[in-house]
């Protein structure tokens, strides 16, 4: 895509994109089963298809928001490229099953149909492509907006949705260009295990999830997301997870970031921040409980960008990863964006408005958390 019309504020987000990624369809069915009962004149799309991607992208093109934004065209991932986090043995597992037409449930809600995998390696090499414009000192701030998503994706194998785990293939990159430590901070619904599985035993990345408690959900995602995995050998006390309780809400999340994430980016320095964001924390979304609204996301954008400016030199790759309410993940991109940019006031108002929430039951979770992991992780003693 071309680059804006108008020449963009100084302050501005370089967005990472590619067309081909909508080209990814995971069928119909009962929300992500991809069966039909029989008994239903409706069948729903997955919840990751393309018509939600399709509104992110629109409302950054046409939205208000559009002058701070500097438009930049993905690729193609090569596949020498997916072993910076992947076996070669579970990549070659998805090459033979595309060779073979795909038409392949990988795993539960997790299907592999003709055009996902040429999807996947463009969301892989678009968010390569997003790191490595930060790190070439092009931009200090780059957004992919890619689909189908990667943070469920470990090391060897595809889990909720995901083939191929774009931060972690970013993230890898970024050490390999000198970043000595990089910090991932995920705000999507479900825990990032995948992205936690892939640097789990390593120092060098610190990896942050805020998620609602779901546990483990089957053979694909074996992690629980509890406050007990922390990480081993070199990288015990690199991973925290912070589950939270449903409903937690806009202040909840405001409380967990700057009580816990905070603190710990602080004593961490990293030289990137990577922000894992999913829409699917949002009060509205199908696949989520956490009753984010916009200005939930406005403020844990604004966050970030402090924590980027004040430790990383302002260098910070965004990655897209849930968010199934066609419209509301839209609106509550919008408001991230505006966050990072710090901008003095909103661009766009709720359009869905006030969610009544009540911080105090997640105020106590958060306390707890913060009690165990001081006790327990030697960087934040």
């Amino acid at each position: 895509m071309a680059s804006s019309a108008a020449t963009p504020p100084a302050d501005r987000i370089d967005v990472f994109w590619h067309e081909g990624m909508l080209c990814h369809e995971a069928g119909i069915g009962v929300f992500d089963s991809g069966l039909d009962p029989g008994f239903l004149d409706v069948l729903e799309k997955h919840p990751e298809n393309s018509d939600r991607v399709k509104n992110m992208l629109s409302i950054l093109t046409r939205g208000p928001i559009s002058p701070y934004i500097s438009w930049h065209s993905g690729r193609l991932a090569l596949v020498s490229e997916l072993h910076l986090f992947h076996s070669p043995e579970y990549v070659n597992g998805l090459v033979e099953a595309d060779r073979d037409g795909g038409g392949k449930m990988i795993c539960a809600g997790t299907f592999l149909n003709p055009g996902s995998w040429d999807s996947a390696l463009l969301a892989a090499g678009t968010t390569l492509s997003a790191m490595k414009h930060v790190l070439d000192g092009h931009g200090k701030i780059a957004y992919a907006l890619v689909r189908p998503p990667g943070h469920h994706a470990q090391p060897t194998q595809a889990d909720g949705y995901c083939f191929l785990n774009n931060a972690g293939l970013a993230v890898q990159l970024a050490l390999n260009h000198g970043c000595a430590k990089v910090a991932v901070v995920d705000i999507d619904v479900h825990y990032g295990n995948g992205t936690a599985e892939g640097f789990y035993r390593s120092d060098k990345v610190l990896t942050i999830s805020l998620h609602m408690n779901h546990g483990s959900w089957g053979p694909s995602h074996p992690q629980t997301g509890s406050i007990e995995e922390l990480g081993e050998g070199e990288g015990f006390g690199y991973n925290l997870n912070i589950p939270l309780p449903n409903g937690t809400g806009d202040r909840g999340y405001r409380y967990a970031m700057t009580e816990l994430v905070s603190p710990a980016i602080q004593k961490f320095e990293p030289q990137m921040i990577v922000l894992v964001v999913g829409q699917d924390s949002s009060a509205f979304d199908p696949n989520g409980r956490q009753c984010l609204t916009m200005e939930g996301y406005r403020e844990t954008g604004g966050i970030i960008r402090n924590l980027a400016d004040t430790h990383s030199g302002g260098r910070l790759v965004i990655v897209q990863e849930g968010g199934y309410h066609v419209t509301y993940s839209a609106y509550c991109l919008h408001a991230t964006l505006e966050g990072v940019l710090k901008l003095p006031s909103a661009l766009l108002s709720d359009p869905i408005a006030y969610y009544p929430e009540d911080e105090t039951f997640s105020v106590k979770v958060i306390e707890s958390v913060k009690r165990y992991q001081k006790s327990i992780v030697p960087f934040l003693k």
